[in-house]
């Protein structure tokens, strides 16, 4: 900043420089606490004591591209099916959407032929539910329907 652009330079002889009675103005000083100078005179300090203080490492993404998935396997659709179930054409349908799960995942057993209805599911999870006579019941295939 050009010296003949600050205050002082502007208020010369007029004893206060606009800051009213005498010692209005005075003992003030910087705050230490503060932050101030890491990138200038005390730059050898955050190099010793705080080397990773400035810059960032790693990507963070939005979180509007974040979307929580909410899985279950099919070892635990047995035991979903014996308390949240109705029948269907002699089947017994379980909703995973109701019970606020988003998708089907392949891993475990399963012993009874079910109506499950859900988002996604995963290529085994479809298979094994299909040997097991059952059906998947996805959003965009009662869309098409």
């Amino acid at each position: 900043m050009p010296s003949r652009l600050r205050k002082s330079r502007k208020t010369r002889g007029a004893r206060t420089h606009g800051y009213g009675r005498v010692g209005q103005h005075r003992d003030q000083g910087s705050k230490g606490f503060r932050k101030c100078g890491r990138h200038k005179h005390k730059w050898s300090w955050v190099q010793r004591y705080e080397p990773d203080y400035f810059g960032s490492s790693g990507f963070s993404s939005p979180k509007a591209l974040k979307v929580k998935t909410n899985t279950v396997n099919i070892g635990r659709l047995d035991r979903m099916a014996e308390s949240a179930t109705v029948e269907k054409g002699g089947k017994l349908l379980v909703d995973l959407e109701s019970l606020g799960f988003t998708k089907l995942l392949g891993s475990g057993k399963l012993t009874k032929p079910l109506v499950v209805k859900v988002l996604s599911c995963s290529k085994s999870a479809a298979e094994k539910v299909k040997e097991a006579g059952g059906q998947i019941l996805m959003a965009a295939q009662e869309q098409g329907e």
